[in-house]
């Protein structure tokens, strides 16, 4: 699996295809990645399934009951992020899964922004799939994770075909027939020569984190998003997007200078060797729910300091005052 993206495209396509037909829904959320909306809205446009949309609130954060009266039992499948890549808002999941269930619909979660900064349970949360990828969580580019549900994988087709994902191909040439049957789970999704350096530096990632502990690194997040909003309030000219209570929140922030576009922004700080996010970070649809052109975003991890956010401060006032 090469991330997230991927892990959500084996579901549309692997599950998807096969499941979903005219008359059914996907709902999705307003605040999502593009990579859980374009694949939904390609295969849409095969299948003849609708794709649905909740909204959101002023502030970026999901509207809870517009999600759960658009769950209907034409819903098939819900597929939200677990924490919004633009805000950092960290939705219910939990909730969701289990309204969706209630109306017999499975419950797909984007947590390429959860599993690396918080305690993520599977079972805990009763999730039917869960994707998310290494490099989010200090390990290489180009390999992920898909969870999935066991007795939802042995039903499953492949949507790759190749090496390694088979147990047989046999031709009966009388016939003029090829005979395939697959492997099981998960080599049965895993066509080809793997990412085998990529999954080894994936696991040593999992073990490093693992040995912090994941409740700790999402103790310094927000001690360090708490200390950054307070300091980046001191700007007049700053204006914080989202939700500002680090309880709701991982560590993105996401701001805007007044008289700057996002990306002005960002090069201004590049100057002085501090690296942030500008434009609208694979999120349009939440952009225009928010009426943004573009935002800027700066974000922590656990090698980040204290010291460092003072710094981002200090040149944070020196740009407000161009």
């Amino acid at each position: 699996m090469r991330g997230t993206t991927e892990g959500i495209n084996l579901v549309a396509y692997s599950w998807g295809l096969r499941n979903l037909k005219k008359g059914d829904e996907v709902l999705v959320s307003l605040l999502e990645h593009h990579s859980n909306i374009v694949p939904w809205e390609i295969l849409s446009k095969i299948n003849g399934f609708t794709v649905r949309y909740a909204k959101v609130n002023d502030d970026g954060t999901l509207d809870y009951e517009d999600f759960e009266n658009k769950l209907s039992n034409k819903t098939k499948i819900a597929s939200l992020s677990h924490v919004s890549n633009v805000s950092g808002v960290i939705n219910d999941v939990k909730r969701i899964a289990k309204v969706a269930h209630d109306h017999g619909a499975l419950m797909l979660v984007d947590g390429a922004q959860s599993v690396p900064h918080k305690p993520v349970d599977v079972k805990n949360l009763d999730m039917d799939f869960l994707a998310f990828s290494g490099h989010k969580m200090l390990g290489p580019t180009g390999i992920g994770v898909l969870y999935a549900k066991k007795q939802l994988l042995d039903k499953m087709e492949p949507f790759q075909g190749g090496g390694e994902m088979i147990k047989d191909v046999s031709f009966v040439g009388g016939k003029q027939q090829c005979d395939i049957s697959f492997n099981d789970p998960p080599w049965k999704f895993e066509a080809g020569t793997p990412d085998i350096c990529g999954a080894i530096g994936l696991m040593e990632a999992v073990k490093y984190l693992e040995n912090i502990g994941m409740d700790q690194v999402l103790s310094h997040e927000c001690l360090l998003t708490g200390y950054a909003i307070k300091r980046m309030k001191e700007c007049g000219k700053v204006i914080l997007h989202g939700p500002t209570d680090t309880a709701l929140k991982c560590g993105i922030i996401p701001f805007s200078v007044q008289g700057l576009s996002s990306h002005d922004v960002a090069l201004l700080f590049d100057n002085y060797g501090i690296m942030i996010r500008s434009g609208f970070h694979c999120a349009q649809p939440l952009h225009q729910a928010l009426k943004l052109q573009s935002s800027a975003r700066v974000s922590f991890y656990i090698y980040n300091t204290q010291k460092e956010i003072d710094r981002f401060v200090e040149i944070l006032k020196e740009i407000e005052q161009l």
